[in-house]
């Protein structure tokens, strides 16, 4: 009776996979912070992209992870045809094609030496326009890698017009814009830094949003639609999830909530330490974002949980 008055469904179809790909390993490599999360082999992602089809899951964000010695102050790597992100996108869209969205991060974080999203200028602080241009430049070779979806998560001022531009430009008007809207500056990321192999000295107060405010995200909203966003996003998702509904109220996109690193970490260390029963966390948060108006879920569980849902 519970389960055919239930309000909120979560389904496999709403969950997207993040994974990342490490260049330079025989092996996965496993991500301390994150049990059960690993730096993947480009043999091991194709698996995982396999797996993730097989079990319903609509997508896949891929995140790459270069070696150190390839890390510059303009984030080069991020822009190679051979880079990582840039193989690992072809790769993957070799062995599922279309049966999976295959989502790449656009940002330079990864790929700099001082870890930042941009570049920066003369006194070391993040210069917003010249990173548009390298934005610009991701997009296209992350386009034409195989991306059907690109994810501009550095939050620059217009970054999402730039990458339009840059698609349209190439003739790429089909590959799909997710906007990182609302992105807030989290103590929750901190796992992901390791997940990323992060370079990062002091932090992205700068560019990412105050915890303290939400008037601030509905006007990134507006700017982001405007300038041509196909869907919006709100990460992290557990302690945004006002953000969140608001958002999904305000707009007729689909609205997408990363559940990021801290948040997977915490309920992981809990039931580790049987404080939590585990399985029943998982699909009590997934199920508290999906109700907040998030269609798309972005989560370190979404194979594990569709499975989960599949047999019932």
């Amino acid at each position: 009776m519970r389960r055919m008055v239930a309000e909120t469904r979560l389904s496999p179809a709403d969950l997207i996979l993040p994974a990342f790909v490490r260049e330079g390993i025989g092996e996965p490599v496993p991500i301390s912070a994150m049990p059960g999360v690993v730096q993947h082999t480009r043999d091991t992602l194709r698996k995982a992209a396999v797996e993730a089809v097989s079990a319903g899951v609509s997508g896949i964000m891929l995140f790459g992870v270069p070696e150190d010695a390839k890390k510059d102050a303009a984030g080069t790597a991020g822009t190679d045809p051979e880079g990582i992100l840039q193989q690992a996108l072809r790769d993957v869209r070799a062995e599922v094609g279309d049966d999976l969205v295959v989502m790449s991060d656009l940002c330079l974080d990864e790929y700099t030496d001082h870890g930042h999203c941009g570049v920066l200028d003369a006194e070391g602080r993040v210069d917003n326009d010249a990173t548009l241009e390298r934005y610009a430049e991701m997009a296209q070779v992350q386009a034409d890698a195989g991306a059907h979806v690109v994810g501009p998560s550095g939050m620059m001022d217009g970054q999402i017009g730039v990458v339009r531009d840059a698609l349209d430009t190439i003739g790429k008007e089909d590959v799909a814009i997710l906007a990182y809207t609302v992105k807030y500056s989290s103590a929750f990321f901190g796992p992901f830094r390791e997940a990323v192999g992060s370079s990062l000295r002091g932090d992205r107060k700068t560019y990412q949003q105050d915890p303290a405010n939400a008037r601030e995200s509905l006007r990134e909203l507006a700017l982001d639609l405007e300038e041509g966003a196909d869907m919006v996003m709100v990460k992290p998702a557990g302690p945004y999830l006002d953000i969140l509904a608001k958002v999904a109220e305000a707009v007729d996109v689909p609205v997408a909530a990363y559940q990021i690193s801290g948040e997977y970490a915490m309920v992981e260390a809990a039931a580790e330490k049987g404080w939590i029963d585990r399985d029943a966390a998982i699909l009590e948060t997934l199920t508290g974002i999906r109700r907040a108006g998030a269609k798309m879920i972005l989560t370190y569980w979404a194979t594990e949980a569709a499975q989960r849902l599949n047999r019932g």
